[in-house]
């Protein structure tokens, strides 16, 4: 448990120091090499804590960054909350996370988007807004667990995109554009509601998330 603990510490100290490196270098071989050493940590080390290198620490940001939404849903009251408005919630507080280093993200949209990490990115996406339908109380376990996170996969991450180009005061635009596709997923919902038994007679296309239900070892 000890060298656990020593690791997530190390993996902690070189995030923490390659964060405000990221706006001016990227997130690249550069940074996480100058990133150690600000953080007192040498080459074995870093290698240790980041294996692939840059993607890791991308992913480690992604991950921190779905940590501290759980934790800011926690403190939420969601009980008068109508479902929409708690996965509202969710994909705000997502984003929020990420708000005081929007460059930094924009920028690791751009890793993710490379097609070597595809695999990377969509086990990344899944373990987002599976923590955000966690958050929320979901405790779906059948076809819906899979519909739910493909919904929202494509909710997130349109919106993500779009708070990228917003410049409006307080992301109003973003939160606007979050409004409309929470409620074409609802529609969805509804007609899934009216449609169930059909739909559920169907192969499911989506069982390729069942192999990104589980953390990344």
């Amino acid at each position: 448990m000890a060298e656990a603990s020593t690791l997530e510490d190390v993996q902690r100290r070189i995030f923490e120091a390659a964060l405000p490196q990221v706006p001016f270098d990227g997130w690249s071989d550069r940074t996480l090499r100058e990133a150690g050493r600000a953080a007192g940590v040498g080459e074995a080390e870093v290698k240790a804590a980041f294996p692939r290198g840059v993607i890791d620490l991308v992913i480690y940001y992604a991950d921190d960054a779905d940590r501290r939404m759980t934790e800011a849903m926690a403190g939420v009251d969601l009980k008068p909350l109508k479902i929409r408005e708690r996965v509202k919630l969710g994909v705000r507080k997502r984003m929020e996370a990420v708000a005081d280093s929007k460059e930094a993200s924009r920028r690791a949209a751009a890793v993710f988007a490379l097609p070597q990490y595809s695999i990377d990115t969509m086990q990344s996406v899944y373990r987002t807004v599976d923590a955000i339908w966690k958050a929320v109380g979901d405790t779906s376990a059948d076809f819906n667990f899979y519909t739910k996170r493909a919904l929202l996969a494509g909710v997130y991450t349109s919106t993500m995109l779009h708070w990228f180009a917003d410049s409006s005061e307080g992301a109003k635009d973003t939160w606007a554009f979050l409004d409309r596709r929470i409620e074409d997923v609802m529609q969805i919902e509804k007609f899934k509601a009216t449609a169930g038994k059909f739909l559920e007679s169907l192969p499911n296309p989506l069982s390729i998330l069942g192999s990104f239900r589980y953390p990344r070892s």
